[in-house]
């Protein structure tokens, strides 16, 4: 029998489940292009799929507004969380560990040379470190451990850049919590426009994507410049 996984939903304070084939609900989750037809493995929601447990066309009508299969299981495989076999786990945390690599041959250097460890260099480490990333956390936020189990093993030196930034009014609260998140908040101060100045340091590498970011959601009105 084809090995089936689950995903699932809470939602109006019940539990919703549906039967996904693995490597499709996989692709599926992670936004590549892919028809439900192949994802969803049977067509029925489930309140507990592993006891047969349907959902009811009461609840269902009155959670989602729908009894209609396939529209319930797009919510439930974008919205909800799907359980992953072993080997997607490992092909998660392989990709998280490459990513980590990356982030850290961009953003340090060896204090001793000012230049970057090669990534083999720092991934050798990160092996003899034990060091092993979680594979559902951004790989952003991983950083500051890694480097922490790095430093008896490689000299590191980070490598950041300072900027300003101006989000016109009608982007400053949106955007607020993305920045701050972003690196170390320098000072901030709200405009009599309404306008949100704000000067930071962060990684080097984070820049382009934030600069990116920033002019993508504001269309071209965020003002950002390096700082000395």
């Amino acid at each position: 029998m084809k090995k089936l996984t689950i995903a699932r939903l809470r939602r109006g304070g019940k539990q919703f489940e549906i039967l996904v084939n693995p490597d499709p609900a996989f692709k599926y989750k992670s936004g590549e292009p892919i028809g439900l037809d192949k994802v969803l493995a049977i067509d029925i929601i489930y309140t507990k799929a592993s006891a047969g447990e349907r959902a009811s066309r009461e609840d269902l009508i009155k959670v989602f507004g729908t009894d209609n299969v396939t529209k319930i299981a797009e919510i439930i495989l974008k919205e909800g969380e799907l359980q992953l076999t072993v080997e997607q786990r490992r092909r998660m945390a392989e990709d998280k560990l490459r990513q980590i690599i990356h982030i850290l041959s961009r953003n340090f250097v060896d204090p001793r040379t000012g230049l970057p460890h090669p990534p083999q260099r720092i991934e050798l480490a990160l092996k003899q470190a034990r060091f092993h990333p979680d594979p559902f956390k951004p790989a952003e936020e991983q950083i500051e451990r890694a480097v922490e189990v790095l430093r008896p093993i490689l000299p590191l030196k980070m490598e950041t850049v300072r900027i300003e930034v101006i989000l016109p009014p009608h982007y400053a609260s949106k955007l607020y919590g993305t920045l701050r998140r972003s690196g170390d908040v320098e000072s901030e101060e709200w405009l009599t426009d309404g306008s949100l100045k704000m000067r930071l340091s962060l990684l080097a590498a984070v820049y382009p994507r934030l600069t990116d970011l920033l002019a993508r959601e504001t269309h071209g009105a965020a003002i950002v410049r390096k700082l000395e």
